[in-house]
């Protein structure tokens, strides 16, 4: 973000010093204030670039596409200078052929270092260098769920150090050292300038070299559990790793202090009449085509009733936009498909966009729902998620939510493994919420509509 602030600033200064007769003759206003705007346009460029998924450390696209992005986030930048601040400082405004090549010449020079910086591996110095202790069950997790280079990029992972109370190895394509190695585990760690120990033994009582962890610690070198290292690095809670006195010790999961539930409340319902404000344009449209396709003829109504799973387990008729035909479900309640044949035309664009989501904001009104949070599951299928998967059931502890953390990492799911994988998304989620995190993923949903990513 730092990186590309100061490329926007950077072109911004260079633009104002090539042209700073132009200013002064045509545009007094800048004579003494030129400053401000360059600063302005790098500070909302590095918000849009958040956006549309440009700081997802995990981001696996190809150079067209982030370059795709960045044009997008110009674009984004461009119309609300054009469109908004423009309107309101009238004597600012530049040309917007010139506000034009200004953006587009940043967008294309944050994409130019980018493209070098992942190329040259420019700033692999800064990786930290971690070792695990344990090459067991435990430390397989590791492997499984970093195995791509895209989910290491903060970090080069040395080895795993195996331990006698390890069960089977089911290390595959990773470096395990030598057993010998948990002996002489400091001097290790100061030759090869180790900056993270990652503990995860299958069994800890015994196996652990305890002295030499806290020497280790005591000369700055982060030691940390395997849970919390998977938490930081993929942004969800390993759920199959879970174990009782983690959770007791662990920070998050804050309590529901009334303050905060009202002061949440307030915010949801100022965000909600802000979006009704900008979107009943698109309300009425949407509701006339569903009519016109269906509802004229067949009969179809155009909001959609369903009961769903809320805080604390309580449920609440949610409403949606009808997507799908009338008879979707008469044979009962059904998982939905990536490709549904129940799905009408106008459905198909409506949940791409999360345009049918849009009805949701009267949830909001009425406290059911909230912007950010996990989404609301039919009781039908809690019920059986609940007995497949542990810890399910805390995931109602907070309000769901319109968009949420799991939405924008496993954004499509259909099945108790998807359940699963949403979960540990979720409970990430609820361990660290906070307002910037909840204004973080609102965001980054503009990336979801803007892709079309949703469902």
């Amino acid at each position: 973000m730092i990186m590309d602030w100061s490329i926007g600033l950077l072109v911004g200064i260079g633009l104002f010093i090539a042209l700073e007769e132009f200013w002064s003759q045509y545009l007094p206003a800048y004579k003494e204030m030129w400053w401000v705007l360059p600063i302005s346009i790098a500070s909302l460029f590095n918000v849009t670039n958040l956006s549309v998924g440009l700081y997802d450390i995990k981001l696996r696209d190809s150079n067209v596409g982030i370059f795709r992005r960045c044009l997008v986030s110009g674009a984004m930048t461009f119309a609300v200078f054009q469109l908004i601040v423009f309107n309101i400082f009238a004597t600012s405004a530049l040309h917007p052929s010139i506000l034009a090549v200004y953006i587009l010449a940043i967008a294309i020079l944050t994409f130019t270092v980018r493209y070098l910086a992942n190329s040259l591996e420019m700033f692999g110095i800064t990786k930290k260098r971690v070792v695990v202790i344990g090459a067991g069950e435990r430390a397989s997790i590791i492997e499984k769920r970093m195995r791509r280079e895209s989910d290491r990029r903060g970090f080069t992972l040395i080895g795993f150090i195996p331990l006698h109370s390890d069960k089977k190895d089911e290390l595959k394509r990773e470096n395990v050292l030598p057993a010998e190695t948990i002996d002489e585990l400091e001097e290790f760690i100061r030759e090869n300038e180790i900056d993270e120990i990652v503990i995860a033994p299958d069994e800890r009582r015994g196996s652990l070299p305890l002295e030499s962890l806290f020497d280790c610690k005591m000369a700055g070198v982060v030691v940390k559990d395997i849970l919390d290292f998977i938490e930081e690095e993929t942004g969800q809670v390993a759920v199959n790793l879970i174990y009782p006195s983690w959770v007791i010790y662990s920070n998050g999961f804050q309590s529901r202090h009334y303050i905060r539930v009202a002061a949440d409340y307030m915010l949801n319902v100022f965000l909600a009449s802000i979006v009704l404000l900008l979107t009943w344009p698109v309300i009425l449209i949407t509701a006339m085509l569903i009519w016109l396709e269906d509802g004229r003829k067949k009969g179809g109504t155009i909001l959609y009733k369903q009961t769903r799973v809320g805080m604390d387990g309580k449920l609440f008729e949610i409403l949606k936009f009808r997507s799908m035909r009338q008879d979707a479900e008469k044979d009962g309640a059904q998982w939905a498909q990536k490709v549904d044949n129940r799905v009408t035309k106008i459905g198909h664009a409506l949940r791409k966009y999360r345009i049918d989501e849009l009805p949701q904001l009267f949830n909001v009104f009425k406290g059911e729902m909230g912007f950010v949070g996990p989404r609301p599951e039919r009781p039908e299928f809690v019920k059986e998620l609940i007995k497949e998967i542990p810890y399910y059931n805390h995931r109602h502890n907070v309000k769901p939510g319109l968009t949420g953390w799991a939405q924008l990492n496993y954004p499509y799911g259909s099945s108790v493994n998807d359940s699963l994988e949403k979960l540990k998304f979720d409970l990430y989620y609820i361990k660290r919420r906070s307002i910037l995190l909840d204004l973080l993923i609102l965001v980054r949903t503009i990336e979801i509509i803007l892709f079309g990513k949703g469902r």
